[in-house]
């Protein structure tokens, strides 16, 4: 199996977008937010939405998974301060439903009343065989081996095993382990009555707790003979909901992509590498004319980090900014829609660029949030009860609230023009030579005087109206705030972002025209422009000298990976015991190497753990040290193991930790397959009581289960296997329209600048690249097919 795994690695990719929802609750208002679960864990947790009952989140999501996964959820809450949270409902997706819609699912799904029997998580190990031939009365034997229930909280497990109208029931465990058999007699005459296998929850005060069940179907039984392995629990008939709850819109997409060695893409990654090199143009033409809406963020993102890894991005997008001037005649509309020059310039500022955002914007966001000052330059949207008091004997009028909002406004907007003039000494070199590129390709295209400014306005367009007012207005989705702001704060976001939106677009005229009462903000909106294209003109003209190529591959793939922040942390070895208040503030960095932590940021680092010693990443369960937000470290020592618990202050920070570290140890052998959710406290384990403390665990480790973040390293294979997905898509729609000859290519109807046999030819090599890696996959997926009839169980995930 390892042999395996080690030549074909498979990624499953969720990528989650939480949009919006409309709740129908009684109160008329509440304070609403999402917990996305993984067969119940835990995670993912929105922003809170305050005061409303039609929030917007507009959050996105990627999630790596392991193949063995079964659901999604997605948990809705409404936060209160003094007690706990209430829950409003669910929405609950299989993984069969996704699996079923490869395109994905966009749209609203009504909140389900959440029911604790329908909440039940967990496994059961289970053997189930017919015996007996001929004319012999045939046995049904069931064999329960074990179970791993998912449950918070279990006192004592028992079993219900039922056939027909014969029950039995097995013992009481707190360690349910249980390795017994049960037979019944198989009754021909009923056929259709599955056997049933329940896991209960005993209770001696109040009634027994159903955890979930399993159902066999006698008929593929008695076909099969045996059934043995490792099944998930199933809920108990669902009870429908009365009334209405609301409804939660989802955009959603399941992805099972097999990532071949390097060598099979090595083809593929050379004629693309051609194409931007000028040896072989017509490629990205053909991607660039064929490549639809809804998946261009997507493409653009894709070819962006396969170029980084290769050095070219530069070429990259000069050529598209090529292909878009090419087919430009209105410099006025110059990359203003949604061109894969346009997405792939968008995805690489966030890439490349999201460090430099951080440092250009992080005081200013701030200091708005910290203020909270009530700013609106609206006439008819002035609210004096909101604006207060000018004094202690007169009332605000509506002009002192608009001159008091237009001095809050300049006093933001200068800090922000002060802090991009200033930026270009820190901004990434990549960045500077992509604008310089711009520029001058632009300023190539339209050499007339009339259109002087359009150079111009071609890097604004990208850097302050596609980057820059994006992340004012929304500082939550780029990451400068954990939290969405409040109606007040948005608002002043807003306005701020409007008025850069106006300096970006070097032109007041259009905006005053149509808002005119922006007209208070024209002096710094006049001075911004000018000190804009000042700004520009620097940023234009940085060195040359350093290799683009080399320096992003340097950023993205040695330094990104490194994290660093103050933790509680908490570390036992064999024979240590847990003290009553065992956490201590310590600052953590996950280096490249080593996970190091010390008492402040800038002391020396006092203890380390090599990462190649790491054996298991896993969380804690809360009932452990009285939080939610607990991990565990296991690693080896001379032969010893050793936990550090580390405390994190939110469910995001928790995942976030976890997600890197696992990635940082996605080479390591020797990990764990299962381990303990509780710790080891007095003389045996919280979780399942057992006594032996070296005891290999009662739940399955989690490696799989990743974040991708902005600032991951790159994954060339992943990419590559991502671009060949999209691009057998465009040649399969090419062929079922009869707009391509294959394999002759004697013409491209969907593509007419590709009419020459030279340009042609370089198509027939790519579509020849693409059959090759196609008949790769084939033969892999049918070697993975009779590994599986081989032996079955080699596939179970444990």
């Amino acid at each position: 199996m390892k042999r395996k795994a080690s030549y074909l690695q498979r990624k499953r990719e969720r990528k989650k977008k939480i949009k919006e929802g409309k709740f129908g609750l009684p109160t008329g208002s509440s304070d609403p937010y999402c917990i996305v679960r993984i067969d119940n864990e835990a995670i993912i947790r929105t922003a809170t939405i305050w005061k409303t009952l039609s929030p917007f989140w507009g959050e996105e999501y990627n999630v790596h998974l392991p193949p063995s996964f079964h659901n999604v959820s997605f948990h809705v809450l409404d936060e209160d301060s003094l007690s706990r949270d209430d829950v409003i409902g669910k929405v609950s997706i299989s993984k069969e439903a996704l699996a079923a819609k490869p395109q994905g699912i966009d749209g609203w799904m009504n909140l389900t009343e959440i029911d604790p029997d329908e909440e039940v998580q967990g496994e059961i190990h289970l053997k189930v065989s017919v015996l007996g031939k001929g004319y012999a009365p045939k046995i049904l034997r069931c064999h329960v081996f074990e179970a791993r229930c998912g449950a918070a909280r279990r006192i004592s497990y028992f079993i219900k095993v039922s056939y027909f109208y014969f029950i039995q029931v097995v013992k009481k465990s707190c360690y349910p382990r249980w390795n017994e058999s049960f037979e019944f007699e198989l009754d021909e005459a009923s056929a259709d009555t599955p056997l049933s296998v329940e896991v209960w929850d005993w209770d001696l005060v109040s009634k027994n707790d159903f955890l979930g069940r399993v159902l066999f179907n006698i008929n593929r039984l008695q076909s099969a003979q045996q059934e043995e392995g490792w099944f998930r629990l199933g809920p108990d008939k669902p009870k429908h909901s009365q009334g209405t709850l609301g409804s939660l819109r989802l955009k959603l997409m399941l992805r099972d992509e097999m990532v071949l060695p390097s060598s099979h893409y090595q083809p593929l990654v050379e004629l693309l590498c051609q194409s931007v090199g000028g040896n072989l143009p017509e490629l990205m033409m053909l991607i660039d004319e064929t490549t639809t809406a809804e998946s261009r963020q997507e493409v653009a993102t894709n070819l962006i980090k396969l170029f980084l890894g290769q050095g070219l991005v530069k070429e990259f997008l000069d050529v598209l900014f090529k292909l878009e001037l090419d087919k430009t005649g209105e410099p006025n509309t110059l990359f203003r829609s949604n061109s894969l020059a346009s997405k792939s310039m968008e995805s690489f500022l966030k890439v490349a660029g999201m460090q430099y955002l951080h440092r250009l914007l992080g005081p200013t966001i701030n200091r708005i949030f910290e203020e909270k000052k009530y700013v609106e330059l609206d006439p008819n949207k002035v609210e004096l009860k909101e604006a207060g008091c000018a004094g202690l004997h007169r009332v605000q009028t509506e002009a002192d609230v608009i001159q008091q909002s237009a001095g809050h406004l300049q006093s933001y907007l200068f800090d922000l023009i002060h802090a991009i003039v200033q930026s270009a000494v820190y901004c990434p070199t990549s960045l500077c030579q992509t604008f310089r590129q711009l520029y001058q390709r632009v300023q190539e295209r339209f050499p007339e005087k009339e259109y002087r400014k359009v150079k111009y306005i071609a890097v604004t367009s990208f850097l302050c109206l596609r980057f820059i007012s994006p992340a004012i207005m929304s500082p939550k989705l780029f990451h400068l705030r954990e939290k969405h702001a409040d109606a007040r704060t948005s608002r002043t976001l807003l306005l701020l972002a409007k008025a850069i939106q106006t300096i970006g677009n070097l032109d007041t005229l259009a905006c005053f025209s149509k808002e005119p009462w922006m007209v208070p903000l024209q002096p710094a909106i006049q001075q911004g422009i000018a000190q804009l294209k000042d700004f520009i003109t620097r940023l234009v003209s940085c060195d040359d000298s350093e290799d683009l190529g080399l320096q992003a591959r340097m950023s993205l793939q040695c330094g990104s990976m490194e994290k660093e922040g103050f933790l509680f942390l908490h570390r036992t070895k064999d024979k240590c015991m847990l003290m009553t208040s065992p956490f201590k503030k310590y600052f953590v960095t996950l280096g490249k190497d080593t996970l190091s932590y010390a008492r402040t940021q800038h002391s020396k680092k006092s203890s380390f753990i090599p990462l190649p010693k790491i054996r298991a990443v896993e969380k804690v369960e809360e009932k452990s040290f009285g939080s939610a937000n607990v991990m565990q470290i296991i690693s080896e020592d001379n032969g010893q193991m050793e936990t550090l618990y580390l405390d994190c202050k939110s469910v995001n920070e928790l995942n976030q930790w976890l997600s890197a570290l696992r990635k940082a140890c996605i080479h390591n052998t020797d990990t764990m397959s299962s381990y303990h959710p509780g710790i080891y406290k007095g003389d045996r384990w919280s979780c399942c009581h057992q006594k032996d403390k070296a005891d290999a665990g009662c739940d399955k480790t989690r490696h799989g289960v990743t974040l991708q973040e902005w600032y991951d390293p790159l994954d060339p294979d992943l990419e590559s296997q991502l671009i060949f997905r999209h691009l057998i898509g465009v040649r399969q729609a090419m062929r079922a329209e009869g707009k391509c000859n294959e394999p002759a290519l004697t013409s491209c109807t969907c593509c007419p600048s590709l009419a020459d046999e030279e340009r042609l030819d370089g198509v027939r090599r790519f579509f020849k690249v693409l059959q090759d890696l196609q008949d790769a996959h084939q033969a892999v997926e049918e070697e993975a097919e009779r590994s599986r009839n081989k032996n079955f169980l080699l596939e179970l995930q444990t």
